[in-house]
């Protein structure tokens, strides 16, 4: 991790400065879009798996989640319905099938989309699938990083476009930073 050492007369003290969060888009996988977010994070895997996988704290801390509400569960998998919260008042549901898996030195979540035939086009997305992967580093002081997502959110109507790259490439380094910083206030 990074360091900064501040000098007051005879004391030094340190504190962890936050490693950046690179963002690239991936090749198109029409009709949507796939980020991958990369970064460090000065906490050890098994405890951000513990953060991601607290689904029914995300709207208390994930960006524009208004709720995570696990209704199933079978060998292997979570089902969790989601509510987001928008802009310009857009409300958009859905369920994942989310799958935990983790060894001794690292640990992931992966979700993909379950339909729901009680929601309308209109009322959710088209599809969706990621995951995120905490691995330790080398040093043992930390984990890296990784969060991919696939979205398409289905028809968008003309000139609202940018809600797409705001909910993509523009939200994964706020989600991010939110596990980060729930993780760092584990301690």
């Amino acid at each position: 991790m990074r360091h900064a050492c501040i000098l007051a007369g005879w004391l030094c003290a340190t504190r962890a400065l936050a490693a950046p969060i690179d963002v690239i888009e991936e090749p198109d996988r029409a009709p949507g879009r796939t980020f991958t977010a990369t970064t460090t994070i000065d906490a050890p895997p098994e405890r951000l798996c513990r953060v991601v996988q607290d689904y029914a704290s995300y709207g208390a801390f994930m960006p524009n989640t208004r709720s995570a509400v696990p209704v199933g569960a079978g060998p292997g998998y979570v089902l969790v319905d989601m509510t987001l919260d928008l802009p310009l008042g857009q409300v958009k549901q859905y369920r994942l099938r989310l799958e935990p898996a983790s060894s001794a030195d690292s640990c992931r979540l992966a979700w993909q989309l379950v339909p729901r035939a009680d929601l309308q086009p209109g009322q959710t997305i088209a599809d969706t699938t990621g995951y995120w992967e905490f691995s330790a580093l080398a040093d043992g002081d930390g984990s890296l990083v990784r969060y991919r997502v696939y979205a398409d959110p289905g028809p968008v109507p003309f000139g609202f476009g940018w809600i797409v790259e705001m909910m993509s490439k523009r939200s994964l380094p706020k989600a991010v930073a939110a596990v980060r910083e729930r993780a760092l206030g584990l301690r």
